[in-house]
C-alpha cells in the first residue's frame, strides 16, 4: 500500500514542459531569433539587468532560469506578492555568500515586479548598482507607471507577445509526444482549445492536462469539440480589468467608432464584454465617444447612447447588452465632427489663462431700480423683437474680447448646415455694422 505521506505530488503538465534550453521555447521569436536582442545576450554569455514586460505565460520566469544556467549564476527567485524588505536583504546576504563562498554571481528573479511598492524597489537599487546580482524583473503591468525610474532606468525593458495559433499547434504537438501519445484532437477540438488558452501556453498545458484527465475517466482517446466544450472548465478569456489590456482594448473600441468601422468596433466591445468588462462602465464611455467625436454632425447619437445605457439599466445583462451594442455600430456609422469637442477645449484652455472680464453692462440683469440707474441691461436687444429672430451686429462677449471663432463647424452630416446658417449670420453682422 502506498505511503500518503511519502507520496510524490505529480508535476503539472506545464512544469514538465518547461524548457530546459533555449531551442526548446516556443514563441518570442522577435526577441530570440537569430541576431534578436535576448538571443545576442545568451550567445555573449553577458548578463544584464533587465525587466520582461508582458501577458501571463508567455516565458517571462522560464527565461529567467535559462538566463542563469546559460551565464552560469545561481539563481534566487522571489515573488513580490509575498516577499518584503526582509526577504531582499535575506536574498542579497545569499548572493553575497555565493560570490565569497563559491565563487558564482547571481541572477535575482523578481516575479510580478509591479507588485512592490516604492521602498521595496528602492531597496534594490545598491545591489543592482553594485553588480552583485543582476536583476531580471516580470511584469504583467506597463513598466512606465508601475516601477521606480530609478530602477527602470537601470533595466532593459524587453516586450514578450502571447503566443500566435501556429506557435500554440507546436506546443500542443511537443505535449502529444512528451505527455499525451494515446489522445487526438480534432480540428474543432484544437481551436476550442487554442481559443481559450488566449495566447497564454501555461493555460493551453492546463486545459490539456484537464483533457487528459477527462479523457481517462470517461475511457476515451479522442478529443473533439463536443467533449471540450462539455468536459472542461473554459473560462472568460484574459482580461484586465484595471491594466494595460483594458485600456488598450477601449482605446481600440474608441478608435474603431472615430474611424466609422462598425464591424472593429463591435469587435471590441464584445471582446471586452465577454472578458468581463463592466456594462456600465463601457455605457459611460459610449456616451462619452458620442459627444467626442460625433457631437452635433449627427445629434440623434446622443439620444441613441443615453437611451441605450437607459436600456441597459432596466434590462440588465446579458439583454440590455444588445442596446449597447447597436449603439456603438450607430456611432460608428453616423457622421463625425470634433468641432464642438474642439471648441469646448480651446474655450477652456483660453479661460484657464485669461484674466477675468466683466460682463458688458447691456448684458446684466437689471431687476432693482438702482441696477437699471447703472444702465444694466441698457440697449439690450431681444432677439425675438428682431427681423428673423436675430439681433444683427449685437455682441455678447466682453468688451474688448475679439471673436475668437472656437467652434468651426465640419462639412458634414447636421454640422454642414450649421455652417451655412452661421455663415449667413455673420453676413447679417457684417452688413449691420456697415450701415
Amino acid at each position: 500500500m502506498a505511503d500518503l505521506f511519502t507520496t510524490e505530488p505529480q508535476q503539472p503538465l506545464a512544469e514538465a514542459l518547461r524548457p530546459r534550453t533555449l531551442a526548446d521555447v516556443i514563441g518570442q521569436s522577435h526577441l530570440l531569433g537569430e541576431g534578436k536582442p535576448l538571443r545576442l545576450a545568451f550567445e555573449a554569455g553577458k548578463a544584464h539587468s533587465m525587466i520582461l514586460w508582458g501577458p501571463p505565460g508567455v516565458g517571462k520566469t522560464t527565461l529567467a532560469r535559462l538566463m542563469a544556467h546559460a551565464f552560469n549564476s545561481e539563481f534566487i527567485a522571489l515573488s513580490a506578492v509575498f516577499a518584503g524588505v526582509k526577504d531582499i536583504r535575506a536574498a542579497m546576504e545569499q548572493a553575497q555568500h555565493n560570490l565569497d563562498q563559491l565563487g558564482r554571481h547571481t541572477l535575482l528573479f523578481v516575479d510580478e515586479i509591479h507588485r512592490f511598492n516604492k521602498a521595496q524597489q528602492d531597496a534594490l537599487l545598491p545591489f543592482v548598482e553594485s553588480g552583485l546580482v543582476t536583476f531580471v524583473g516580470a511584469t504583467t503591468e506597463n513598466p512606465s507607471f508601475e516601477v521606480n525610474s530609478a530602477l527602470l532606468s537601470r533595466a532593459q525593458v524587453y516586450v514578450l507577445k502571447s503566443l500566435d495559433d501556429a506557435e500554440m499547434r507546436q506546443l500542443l504537438d511537443k505535449a502529444r509526444r512528451a505527455a499525451l501519445p494515446h489522445l487526438s484532437f480534432d480540428e474543432v477540438a484544437i481551436d476550442t482549445l487554442v481559443g481559450f488558452a488566449d495566447g497564454d501556453a501555461r493555460r493551453f498545458l492546463n486545459l490539456l492536462e484537464q483533457a487528459d484527465t477527462a479523457a481517462s475517466s470517461t475511457g476515451t482517446t479522442k478529443i473533439d469539440g463536443k467533449f471540450v466544450e462539455n468536459a472542461l472548465t473554459l473560462n472568460a478569456r484574459r482580461f484586465d480589468k484595471g491594466g494595460d489590456n483594458f485600456y488598450d482594448q477601449i482605446s481600440a473600441l474608441h478608435k474603431s467608432v472615430r474611424g466609422s468601422n462598425p464591424d472593429a468596433a463591435l469587435y471590441w466591445f464584445c471582446r471586452m464584454i465577454d472578458g468581463g468588462a463592466d456594462p456600465r462602465y463601457l455605457s459611460r464611455r459610449i456616451v462619452r465617444m458620442a459627444w467626442e467625436d460625433i457631437g452635433l454632425a449627427d445629434p440623434r447619437a446622443l439620444t441613441m447612447v443615453n437611451d441605450a445605457a437607459a436600456t441597459y439599466e432596466r434590462l440588465g445583462s446579458p439583454e440590455g447588452e444588445l442596446a449597447l451594442g447597436q449603439a456603438v455600430v450607430y456611432l460608428a456609422i453616423a457622421a463625425k465632427s470634433n468641432a464642438g469637442y474642439n471648441a469646448f477645449n480651446a474655450a477652456m484652455a483660453f479661460v484657464k489663462r485669461d484674466k477675468s472680464r466683466e460682463v458688458p453692462v447691456h448684458l446684466r440683469n437689471a431687476p432693482t431700480k438702482l441696477m437699471k440707474e447703472l444702465g444694466y441691461g441698457h440697449e439690450y436687444r431681444y432677439a425675438h423683437d428682431e427681423p428673423g429672430a436675430y439681433a444683427a451686429g449685437e455682441t455678447y462677449l466682453p468688451d474688448g474680447m475679439a471673436e475668437p471663432g472656437w467652434y468651426q463647424p465640419v462639412p458634414r452630416g447636421l454640422e454642414s448646415k450649421i455652417a451655412d446658417k452661421l455663415a449667413y449670420l455673420r453676413e447679417l453682422d457684417r452688413q449691420a455694422r456697415e450701415a
